[in-house]
């Protein structure tokens, strides 16, 4: 009998195979490392130690030298932690039992199911051979991670067992990784990522702070508000970590002083890093940017692996370089100092149940988690998703800030919450003073009285045209569509549209002309979608809004006298008169109706955009109408039976997936990247250079004129990258613009 058990192959030659006792070793030792700062190093060393020990078995060793397949390595490990620890060899049992296949239900993982699972050969010939390699099973951890099967703190143990799983599969990926990098001289772990030193970090950005005010054009009053903010982020800072909200009007300096907050609170508590999160990719892009800029005295020449942007498009592939390939590595596991990432990215990562996904958790430990925008955050989600950050910043030291304009009433939903995880939800808000923000920012002007009188687009046009600098935003494609052509129509002078049926080359261009014609003073008439409210810097001296949820009402004001050079801006609150459907969903829909009803109700006062106060009405009443946190919500359900994969496919932050379509912008570009997909097929360089060139669709039945895109064997295609074939549906200043339905566009 071969006495020499492997657990990876390299190569024919068994010189070059691993040893089993090597990777088990490693990986123990690697999640000790990993699980000190979450607190259960202990119990993740036994799992380390566990997690491969069925590949003790010869049927295992066959599978290595091609004579076998299918066979289950993990169960074996698993009934071991729940045999021989009881109920603190739970956690590691089931991150054991699904450190490859995902996390299965609490309940069902018995030791029973498990050893159905488990190879013929005996478990005790397994320790055996254990032992003989040199490896002990250690004493019972002194704590569990996990609390327990009960409803009342189901989220909070689930994200226990995460982190414990987070842990060990990072650690067991780190390992092979390393195993498979090294040479004939051993294993090469990779270098781990930059640290945070937030000492330099923040003193870099408070002095690029000071420069931009120096050379801001903006009023006194926008001034006077922007260090009113920064003063509170850094007086906050030295505050016990916690829960935050972050309440700040639009043009404040957000985003930069929250980094502030998230840099001297590090300081103050010596945290780890500080994960920035966001809702859409042209934010990131701008706030990635950002940040460069905000701390080029403290990059050097690591910027991308400092300021790591992590998203579903991100670092697809590598440009050959050291440098881009170690970045690609840091974002697999979050292994940077400063992490710029997406809600969808992050959200469901919190309640994931595969091992990909998970992976990244255990380094939120000891850090800053900043959800900027936060008005976007789901709210059917926000009872699980509310649990679980609470319980992450209670049980592991993760500080979580809520930052916007228009701060959800959360707090309302603390009863619901508590149902889930002990430690509820009762937030801080760092800008204790919003009140006064708000007052120092009263910029505009909203006239509701035009609200329920439906305007024909004649109109519409017709203040549009009158206004030499004017912004109209409406709430679906189709609209801004009709109402660009007919301004078009008419020869309106400095006309443009945004919407993201043009790609993010297309509306760079668009907003660099638009600024151009603002900043000369020249005629300019902008009509776009949501898209320009969030993130997109531009100063109008008029704002035109179809009727909206309140959020949405001011973020499109924020887009009216951001700077402050005027006396006052004006907005118009409006509604459209059309047939069809108003707006991109019922959930939207039912927002803007209770905005109507809160102004009829209360008037014009009950829906201030400047004053927080309307905003914790309208939220709270919002989160009554929707019933969010029912109990008998699927999500919640799952939750409650504590069943992992039950919860990730039903914690979803976007219901319908889209797919990415090559757009005919750039018509060079558009040509270039069109044969290479014919030619090579998609490769992660290829959908990088793909990427500003791409718009987002809904894949419905009745989307024609897309070519999919082989993958490199050419045996099957990709299932969300398509080229679109034909040149003359994209138009330079509406993007794509087919004829016939838009069910399949983003609305």
């Amino acid at each position: 009998m071969n006495h020499t058990y492997y657990a990876h192959t390299h190569g024919g030659s068994e010189r070059r195979w691993e040893p089993l006792p090597e990777h088990l070793q490693l990986v123990s030792s690697l999640a000790r490392e990993y699980a000190a700062p979450l607190g259960c190093a202990a119990e993740a060393e036994l799992a380390g130690l566990l997690h491969d020990l069925g590949k003790y078995s010869d049927a295992f060793q066959k599978r290595l030298r091609g004579e076998a397949s299918g066979v289950d390595h993990w169960s074996p490990g698993a009934v071991v932690a729940l045999s021989r620890y009881q109920a603190q060899g739970i956690a590691a049992a089931l991150s054991v039992a699904g450190h490859h296949t995902g996390l299965d239900q609490a309940h069902r993982t018995s030791l029973g199911e498990l050893v159905r699972r488990c190879p013929s050969e005996g478990i005790n010939e397994y320790l055996q051979r254990f032992a003989a390699d040199g490896l002990e099973l250690p004493e019972p951890p002194e704590s569990t991670v996990y609390s327990g099967l009960c409803p009342a703190t189901a989220a909070s143990a689930m994200l226990d067992v995460r982190m414990l799983y987070s842990v060990l599969v990072d650690a067991d990926y780190v390992a092979t990784e390393a195993h498979f990098q090294g040479g004939p001289g051993g294993k090469i772990l990779r270098e781990p990522g930059p640290a945070l030193r937030p000492e330099d970090a923040l003193q870099g950005l408070l002095a690029h702070l000071r420069t931009l005010a120096e050379g801001a054009d903006t009023s006194s009053a926008v001034h006077e508000l922007k260090q009113a903010l920064l003063a509170a982020c850094l007086e906050a800072a030295d505050s016990a970590q916690g829960l935050f909200t972050l309440t700040g009007p639009t043009g404040s300096g957000k985003t930069l002083a929250a980094l502030a907050f998230a840099l001297a609170h590090a300081v103050r508590h010596g945290l780890r890093r500080v994960v920035v999160v966001l809702p859409y990719l042209s934010i990131i892009e701008q706030t990635v940017a950002a940040f460069w800029r905000a701390l080029d005295a403290v990059l050097g020449e690591r910027a991308d692996e400092y300021v790591l942007e992590d998203h579903s498009m991100a670092h697809p592939d590598t440009d050959g370089s050291e440098a881009g390939y170690h970045a690609r590595l840091l974002a697999q596991n979050w292994d940077a100092p400063i992490v710029v990432t997406t809600t969808v990215q992050c959200l469901e990562s919190l309640f994931a149940s595969r091992p990909g996904r998970c992976r990244k958790l255990h380094r939120l430990a000891r850090s800053v988690l900043v959800f900027d925008e936060a008005q976007t955050l789901p709210k059917e989600l926000a009872v699980p998703t509310l649990a679980t950050l609470s319980h992450l910043s209670a049980r592991f030291g993760t500080t979580v800030v809520l930052a916007t304009a228009t701060q959800p009433a959360f707090a309302h939903l603390d009863g619901a919450t508590r149902t889930l995880c002990a430690s509820g939800w009762q937030p801080t808000e760092i800008a204790q003073e919003s009140q006064r923000l708000f007052r120092l920012a009263r910029r505009t002007r909203v006239d509701w009285s035009l609200a329920n009188d439906p305007q024909d687009w004649n109109d519409i046009a017709e203040w549009i045209a009158e206004a030499p600098q004017s912004l109209c935003i409406v709430n679906l494609k189709r609209h801004a569509v009709d109402l660009t052509r007919l301004l078009q129509a008419w020869g309106v002078d400095g006309l443009s549209h945004l919407s993201t049926n043009m790609c993010p080359a297309h509306r760079a261009v668009a907003l660099t002309e638009v600024r151009r014609r603002l900043d000369a003073g020249e005629p300019c008439r902008l009509v776009a979608t949501q898209c320009v409210e969030a993130g997109v810097d531009v100063d109008f001296p008029l704002v035109l809004r179809a009727m909206a949820p309140l959020d949405s009402i001011a973020q499109a004001a924020g887009r009216c006298n951001r700077r402050g050079l005027q006396s006052v801006g004006m907005v118009r609150v409006f509604t459209p008169k059309t047939e069809g459907r108003m707006y991109p969903d019922r959930s939207y829909g039912q927002a803007a109706d209770l905005t109507r009803e809160l102004m009829a109700e209360f008037g014009p006062e009950g829906v201030d955009i400047d004053d927080p106060g309307a905003f914790t009405r309208y939220y709270t009443r919002l989160y009554d109408l929707a019933e969010t946190g029912r109990t008998d919500h699927p999500i919640i359900k799952a939750i409650c039976v504590q069943h992992f994969e039950e919860v990730a496919s039903a914690y979803r932050v976007i219901d319908r997936a889209a797919i990415n379509v090559l757009v005919p912008y750039d018509m060079e570009a558009y040509r270039r990247l069109d044969d290479e997909a014919h030619a090579v097929g998609l490769t992660g360089q290829w959908v990088r250079q793909a990427r500003p060139h791409a718009i987002g669709m809904y894949p419905t039945a009745d989307v024609t004129h897309l070519a999919p895109v082989f993958l490199p064997d050419r045996r099957e295609t990709a299932k969300d990258w398509f080229v679109y074939c034909v040149p003359g549906h994209y138009d330079d200043l509406l993007g794509l613009a087919p004829d016939g339905s838009d069910d399949c566009f983003i609305a």
